[in-house]
């Protein structure tokens, strides 16, 4: 990757960011993909004290089926747990397939065990932060929500948290399909709406034309 696309890259990277400060909450819910530092970030959160019910939500979504046999929530579970985190604190929604099943079947499991919190600390992989917060007040919006990730900077990621199946210029391919559902899924009814700057959305097209368009949406 040359330095002009790594920067246009990381201008996509820091608009997915959303930057929010951490609030103890009722629960956290870690959605589950194909990178696992996203398990332990929520496994630190719990046992750091910032809520008392962990939530793991994620079946096979289209880059991990072709990974894992194993749902995503199951593996991150016993990741949590072999961090410290005790079993009777989680609960694990295993059977949705993208983020909008994620908090609705999360929120069909919580009724279904008579459970009602009303406030969470999502947490998701850095770049998909700004996609989950929209996506979770579609879903789910009298509830309060903050949303959280893996510490790191956009190299740091690319080096040491992304899944190793998955080289730089695939998460930036994942990154750049993000980006095209924030501005194509609040007329499906899928998000709440968000200003995407000039500037990022002309990185945007510069990085499809560049052929970083593996993840698009396609009509």
């Amino acid at each position: 990757m040359n330095q002009y696309i790594h920067d246009l890259a990381e201008k996509l990277w820091h608009y997915h960011h959303l930057n929010h400060t951490l609030e103890k909450a009722d629960a956290i819910l870690v959605l589950c993909s194909y990178d696992t530092r996203v398990a332990e970030r929520g496994a630190r959160l719990f046992l750091e004290g910032w809520a008392p019910l962990l939530i793991f939500s994620g079946g096979l979504g289209v880059i991990t089926r072709s990974m894992w046999t194993e749902p995503e929530a199951d593996q991150f579970a016993r990741i949590a747990m072999e961090l410290g985190v005790p079993a009777e604190h989680i609960l694990i929604e295993n059977q949705s397939t993208n983020t909008g099943e994620n908090v609705q079947f999360t929120r069909q499991l919580l009724a279904e065990r008579n459970l009602s919190p009303e406030t969470f600390i999502v947490v998701q992989k850095p770049y998909m932060e700004r996609r989950s917060y929209v996506t979770f007040r579609k879903v789910w919006p009298e509830k309060h929500v903050i949303v959280t990730s893996p510490q790191a900077t956009f190299d740091e990621y690319l080096s040491e948290y992304s899944n190793p199946d998955l080289p730089p210029d695939a998460v930036i391919s994942i990154m750049v399909g993000d980006l095209q559902r924030i501005r194509l899924y609040p007329t499906k009814g899928f998000q709440i709406p968000q200003e995407i700057p000039d500037d990022v959305w002309a990185a945007y097209e510069t990085l499809v034309e560049a052929g970083y368009d593996k993840h698009l949406v396609r009509d």
